[in-house]
């Protein structure tokens, strides 16, 4: 029985520890919750940071030491996290599988893997997803329903947007063919495939020069070009203001003012915005 006691007793204690860990580590409730996450955005920032300082070279060459030191540094620390989020989660399961536990996961996995693959280019993309923990920690998922109304009017607006640009993939590969007919390799349009690149870059008004027509006809083909990339640039834009405009129309509140009649209000109003009467809590 004494045994048995000092067990539950051990099972108590650890139970009541994994419930401040949790606190700790998933909340900002309290004062080590919110040290705990500056702490963790300094770390993440910082790691990040060094990240892109050993993509140059010179620095790379005078501190690459270091920053793999640092890198193992801030690779403990942040498996240590993984490891207490597992411990101390209610659903371990759940979290691992989540996708803030996919991306805990994946942030520490570089370092790991540069043991078995040394010099892999491919583990630096997967460091920079650790930037993704900071819409956790600073709980930037209270944003989330703006980021819905962009997607659904960008879900909306697809089959116009792809009409669209079904329409000048067209006319990118007449302009093309023109040019290659009227330039020719000697002035640099050795292919048309090059002058869908050169259509493509003067279209969108970027214009790098590398290619430029020789020609009179040649030049004004090239205006034209220009011209019409001014014409039609705008247009997805315009598609997609017009269908977020539509979604905030949808996403208004139904109720109508008892006094002015007046709709259309903010979904969290609790008075008409016209005439300032107390709008009724049913729809």
């Amino acid at each position: 029985m004494f045994f048995k006691g000092m067990g539950l007793l051990m099972l108590e204690i650890n139970e009541i520890n994994r419930q401040k860990l949790r606190e700790i580590i998933f909340g900002t409730d309290t004062k080590a919750g919110r040290y705990f996450d500056i702490g963790l955005i300094l770390c993440i920032i910082l790691s990040v940071g060094l990240v892109f300082l050993d993509t140059i070279d010179q620095v790379h060459q005078q501190y690459g030491s270091w920053f793999r030191v640092a890198e193992w540094f801030f690779t403990i620390i942040f498996t240590l996290e993984y490891l207490l989020r597992l411990y101390c989660s209610a659903q371990p399961l759940q979290y691992a599988r989540s996708f803030y536990g996919i991306v805990d996961l994946l942030s520490i996995l570089p370092s790991y893997l540069a043991l078995f693959f040394p010099g892999a280019n491919f583990t630096l993309v997967i460091r920079i997803l650790r930037l993704f923990r900071i819409f956790r920690v600073l709980k930037l998922l209270r944003y989330l329903s703006e980021g819905n109304l962009l997607l659904r009017a960008m879900m909306q607006s697809s089959r116009k947007v792809f009409l669209f640009f079904f329409s000048v993939s067209l006319i990118v590969m007449v302009l093309s063919a023109i040019m290659y007919v009227v330039e020719g390799p000697e002035n640099g349009f050795t292919s048309i495939p090059k002058s869908i690149y050169w259509t493509i870059v003067t279209i969108t008004t970027v214009g790098y020069g590398d290619i430029t027509p020789q020609t009179t006809l040649g030049q004004g083909i090239a205006a034209l070009t220009m011209l019409i990339g001014y014409s039609i640039i705008a247009i997805p834009t315009g598609i997609l203001t017009a269908e977020i405009s539509q979604e905030m129309v949808r996403k208004k509140d139904l109720r109508r003012c008892s006094n002015c009649l007046k709709m259309g209000h903010e979904p969290s109003a609790h008075y008409c915005d016209k005439c300032g009467s107390e709008l009724e809590t049913d729809l």
